[in-house]
């Protein structure tokens, strides 16, 4: 089974606009995407957001 493309798109976004803000780790950013999407109500089962993990240099 693959991930949904909107929530994806969603994810995607909303970890690059957190990790561009000063001193937020990829780790961090991923962390507040996933919350981001958590309390949306669309995308708020974890089948939406769990999948994505960081994998590597987190920092």
């Amino acid at each position: 089974v693959s991930v949904n493309d909107e929530s994806t798109a969603e994810l995607m976004g909303q970890f690059y606009q957190e990790f561009t803000q000063q001193n937020v780790t990829k780790a961090e950013a991923l962390r507040r995407a996933q919350l981001t999407l958590l309390k949306n109500d669309q995308f708020s089962h974890p089948y939406y957001w769990a999948p994505f993990v960081i994998i590597g240099d987190w920092r």
